[in-house]
């Protein structure tokens, strides 16, 4: 469907500018100033899931907003929101990873002419690890971390620098997480979204919360003509030819089934049972990443609290935090 890869692409590139701008925004602290100053966006945040849990837990119960990283929280309960009212879009319509896995494992569909994927068991094997990180997580910080570790990390250098010690991670990949993500990205040419399907705890938590969801992919039995083609396109490989309405934590609103039926009225994405015209749902899922946004920018929390003075003290030390 070509608004979502638009908004995709759109979506990728931008983050790609976020990265490059958060680099030479450290770049002018770690030259003393002597390199041009750029400001840092705080898009970035985006990329701090398990510190915006954190946040999230601070917000619940000692009832503050982060104001270090606010537009964390901002986001991801906006990303929370998105699973709730329209499935897992976030994962096909504006995570970077999924977009990256999404064009090998078409390249690769190219170039060997189909694609591979595990035995039934071992597919429902790997698919557990995601839930058991995800789980991992939920206790490590829900339920075990007290509220006095909550405002200690919260107010530490280390989550001050989370996002600049992100990008250190990144620009210097060696060792076993190159290696990780290397293999990945090679699995990808051979299988659907390898890392999407088995081990993202993000994708887990959001595939749990779009149960929740009124918005379904919904088959009219007496329209279809039992093709099989919505199955065959599926990314998550999901039996949409033989179910009425999908309800798996797997479908992402992707809206490809849909899009490639080729029965008219035999598919649509529904809210509350009612079909939905192709192009509303692409507008109430950007409507949606949009609206969460502006709230987080009307409302102040947004930009951090930190001041020039306080990267240019905290920058220099970020190789010797979490050591």
């Amino acid at each position: 469907m070509w608004l979502r890869l638009l908004v995709q692409w759109a979506l990728f590139f931008w983050c790609l500018l976020l990265g490059i701008q958060l680099g030479l925004f450290v770049r002018h602290f770690q030259s003393g100033g002597n390199a041009p100053y750029y400001p840092r966006y705080p898009g970035v945040e985006a990329f701090l899931p398990i510190g915006a849990l954190v946040s999230l837990k601070n917000w619940l119960f000692n009832g503050q907003i982060d104001p270090v990283h606010p537009a964390a929280l901002v986001l991801f309960l906006t990303f929370l929101a998105l699973a709730l009212l329209s499935r897992k879009s976030f994962c096909s319509w504006f995570c970077t990873v999924g977009t990256i896995e999404e064009v090998l494992w078409k390249i690769g569909q190219r170039l060997w002419g189909r694609l591979w994927q595990p035995w039934f068991w071992l597919d429902r094997l790997l698919q557990s690890l995601k839930y058991m990180l995800l789980i991992f997580f939920i206790k490590l910080i829900v339920l075990d971390m007290p509220l006095a570790a909550v405002r200690g990390f919260l107010a530490a250098p280390y989550w001050a620098m989370a996002d600049i010690k992100m990008l250190h991670f990144f620009v210097s990949l060696a060792g076993i997480p190159l290696v990780t993500i290397v293999l990945l990205l090679v699995l990808s040419l051979f299988f659907r979204n390898p890392w999407c399907r088995y081990l993202c705890p993000y994708g887990a938590l959001l595939g749990i919360l779009s149960f929740f969801s009124p918005a379904r992919i919904r088959r009219d039995p007496a329209v279809c003509i039992d093709c099989g083609t919505c199955s065959k396109v599926c990314p998550a490989r999901l039996p949409v030819d033989k179910k009425i309405q999908i309800l798996s934590p797997e479908c992402t609103g992707c809206l490809t089934c849909v899009e490639n039926c080729p029965q008219t009225g035999a598919l649509a994405m529904a809210v509350f049972k009612r079909p939905l015209p192709k192009w509303v749902f692409p507008l109430l899922v950007v409507g949606i990443f949009a609206s969460g946004v502006s709230a987080g920018m009307l409302s102040g929390h947004w930009q951090t609290s930190l001041s020039y003075a306080d990267y240019r003290r905290l920058i220099p030390l970020v190789p010797m935090l979490g050591h």
